[in-house]
């Protein structure tokens, strides 16, 4: 993949801080926004749910679910022009008192500060979303085919 669009796929994971999660629950589709963190690698993101939320009964160990970031679209644009990652992710749930959670945790607050609060609370929980196969729309007729090695060439990239 040429290395224009690998940049443009670094930042538009880098950039946005919430995404389209879609889930099944009890056999029905189940969509929803969250916050999310970038693993350091590209390879995945962290999200933070309350197990209060329906969508938080999908994001089981090793459940498959859906994900999409975009750019967003603006009034007089093309909506088949917006940038758009949709990728297929599969689900590990943090354990609240491993290294995994503590670094993770360290890296969503960076990111997003005001979940210093909401993960303090008990039936708030950190998830990872291991990336696997998707596509990269950049517009009309700019598609990419996505997979776990795009996410290692974007995080090999060096900024000039």
């Amino acid at each position: 993949m040429e290395r224009h669009v690998l940049e443009a796929i670094r930042d538009m994971i880098a950039s946005h801080r919430v995404l389209g999660l879609a889930v099944i629950v009890d056999g029905d589709p189940e969509a929803s926004l969250l916050p999310y963190a970038v693993r350091p690698d590209f390879g995945a993101v962290y999200v933070q749910a309350s197990g209060l939320a329906r969508h938080s009964r999908g994001l089981q160990p090793g459940a498959h679910v859906g994900v999409v970031i975009h750019e967003s679209e603006t009034p007089d644009g093309d909506p088949l022009q917006t940038p758009r990652m949709t990728l297929q992710a599969t689900v590990t749930v943090l354990d609240r008192d491993s290294a995994q959670f503590a670094a993770a945790r360290a890296i969503f607050i960076a990111r997003l500060p005001g979940a210093e609060l909401t993960l303090s609370l008990g039936d708030f929980n950190l998830y990872e979303l291991q990336f696997g196969r998707g596509r990269y729309v950049a517009g009309f007729a700019q598609a990419f085919n996505l997979g776990p090695d795009t996410f290692k060439d974007v995080a090999a990239l060096k900024t000039p």
